[in-house]
């Protein structure tokens, strides 16, 4: 397509408006003046193109020329993804360091990806087949934990012509297919995607098995599956960051995409100095290793914001062709809405609810939507997920406010923040009275099958002793905790028991930031039988006092802090001590 060139006729901060575009498309990406600044075309008008600026736009002026590429806003999907930083349009920021210093100066051009390094490409398909859109030619092994499948792109299908094995750059062809109409077709390694479009599927599944993630109040009470889709929502200082830190961490998806959008600089920073440290529990590998960051912190310019929740699901969407299960965090989708809202102002849009614009919901929902469980692309009955989680940040920490309502409308778990909790020092600060997931009965056969036929109603009877001391707290609160009978007593105990020892955890404490599903049974078992045993000890008339002060307690307490590695028969000690010290005070 011929470059199509106009003027600028009005700066607004991020926002340009350009004549003489009357043959552009909407979401075509342009160059602005000749500092050559990334925008994409956000609204038409006539000949009139009004253009949403990725870059910081001092200086720009009517008069100065706008060159249309033909081309939507797009990523390079291809060896070389992971372990990366991105800004919030694909640009690696240590190359940005390397081009213009410490702040990203403007104008600057750098591919994505790396286009001079060889990789070595292996193949696996044979010279004769015939492959379908998605199907696999061959694969890179990108470090010790990714293998990197050079897929065929969506549109692409023939016979294998040939194939070669050996170390090639990302551009150089490492196979040619024949495509029905005769014609040969090189197979490179990397693809471009256009990042407002979802990535094609063959079929989107129902969800069914859970994304563990080894932070006990989730997995236990509020779990969300693989290509699932959650909230995390919570005032400022509630621990968003820190949840949303250790499910990149921890959660057994294969790769994590997190996505800094519009967050402060030092909570990136944090992951970029923390992640190549950890070591994940699966492989004794650096968590690193099979994490993409893209960072648009908030003194990055505002549009960009708006483009790297889309750059982070399209390479998430890549990666889950391939056959993984991919988890997106998106920290945060406030920030996001706030840059929608700027250039809807700028637009001078019909302003909806808050000055956010009328089509925030749908957008939203856009984002969600591309998460899921699906049969991918190719001839193999291969699947692949991806789990989104978003973080939201309402102001004042007030849930009834656009963003807030329009994400739970869309999402099927929700972890809501307590700012009462975090205040009490209790994290995760999810509260177990606002939360919720709908997918739990979705996953009960999963649990019976693999952790064991106790786990679903152990799960009920928690969340019951939870919702019971709720209910008990107001008349403490009114006429105090002598005034209980000593069932209520236990009860009441046994909650507190809940909160601080099982739901409470360090994510700082090198073993209780992380319980494995076996051992979070064992756990709530410990829990369980102290309740039983303490029931049966009321019906032989024993006094609660008596129930409240057995050393066991403190066992049970400190019971997160068993290494699950070396340690897992000291939940067989504990059981041990505490039926003998219950057969003790029955007599």
């Amino acid at each position: 397509m011929s470059e199509v060139s106009g003027k600028v006729i009005k700066v607004s901060g991020p926002l340009i408006v350009a004549g003489g575009m009357a043959n552009c498309k909407m979401f075509d990406v342009v160059k602005v003046s000749s500092n050559h600044l990334i925008g994409e075309i956000i609204e038409l008008r006539g000949d009139k193109a009004s253009i949403q600026v990725y870059e910081e736009t001092g200086g720009i002026g009517p008069g100065d020329e706008v060159v249309s590429t033909g081309d939507p806003l797009s990523v390079e999907l291809g060896p070389g993804l992971i372990e990366s930083i991105f800004d919030g349009i694909q640009r690696p920021l240590n190359k940005l360091r390397e081009k213009g210093g410490d702040r990203i100066a403007r104008g600057i051009e750098v591919a994505a990806l790396d286009h001079e390094k060889k990789w070595k490409f292996n193949p696996t398909a044979k010279v004769g087949d015939h492959l379908e859109a998605g199907d696999e030619v061959g694969y890179v092994q990108e470090n010790v934990l990714v293998r990197h499948s050079i897929m065929l792109p969506a549109g692409v299908s023939g016979e294998l012509t040939a194939i070669y094995d050996g170390e090639y750059t990302i551009d150089e062809p490492v196979a040619k297919i024949r495509t029905a109409d005769g014609k040969e077709k090189d197979v490179i390694m990397v693809q471009r995607c256009a990042v407002r479009k979802g990535r094609p599927y063959k079929e989107k599944l129902s969800p069914s098995m859970p994304l563990i993630t080894g932070q006990r109040v989730i997995d236990t009470l509020f779990p969300i599956t693989k290509g699932g889709v959650a909230a995390v929502p919570g005032p400022f200082g509630s621990g968003k960051t820190v949840v949303q830190h250790q499910l990149a961490k921890w959660a057994d998806a294969e790769i994590i995409v997190y996505v800094g959008c519009g967050e402060r600089g030092n909570e990136m920073t944090d992951v970029l100095n923390e992640f190549p440290e950890l070591v994940d529990p699966k492989t004794g590998e650096p968590l690193m290793k099979r994490t993409i960051l893209i960072a648009n912190t908030s003194d990055m310019p505002v549009a960009a914001r708006e483009a790297s929740i889309y750059t982070g699901i399209t390479i998430a969407e890549y990666f889950r062709d391939m056959g993984y299960n991919v988890a997106i965090m998106a920290d945060s989708t406030s920030r996001w809405a706030e840059a929608l809202r700027e250039m809807s102002g700028r637009l001078e849009e019909m302003p909806g609810e808050e000055g956010y614009p009328a089509y925030l919901s749908s957008r939203l929902a856009e984002f969600y939507e591309r998460a899921g469980l699906v049969k991918v692309l190719g001839q193999k009955d291969k699947t692949g997920s991806v789990t989104a989680i978003g973080a939201v940040s309402p102001p004042g920490g007030d849930l009834s406010e656009p963003v807030s309502q329009a994400t739970l409308r869309i999402v099927k778990v929700f972890w809501g923040l307590s700012a009462s909790l975090a205040y009490k020092r209790h994290f995760p600060a999810i509260d177990w009275l606002q939360s919720y997931s709908l997918y739990v009965d979705r996953m009960a056969d999963w649990y019976d099958k693999n952790i064991g036929a106790e786990w679903n109603p152990l799960r009920r009877r928690i969340m019951a002793v939870l919702q019971e001391e709720a209910g008990l707290d107001e008349i403490v609160r009114l006429v105090g905790m002598d005034a209980l009978g000593a069932k209520d007593r236990l009860t009441m105990e046994v909650a507190k028991t809940i909160r601080e020892d099982y739901l409470h955890q360090n994510a700082f404490h090198e073993i209780d930031t992380f319980a494995s599903l076996p051992k979070q049974l064992r756990m709530l078992k410990l829990i369980n039988d102290f309740y039983n045993y303490g029931l049966n000890a009321l019906r032989e008339n024993v006094d609660i006092e008596d129930i409240i002060e057995l050393p066991v307690r403190e066992k049970i307490g400190r019971a997160k802090y068993i290494d699950e590695k070396t340690e897992m028969d000291k939940f067989d000690e504990i059981e041990a001590e505490m039926k003998s010290e219950f057969n003790a005070l029955i007599g």
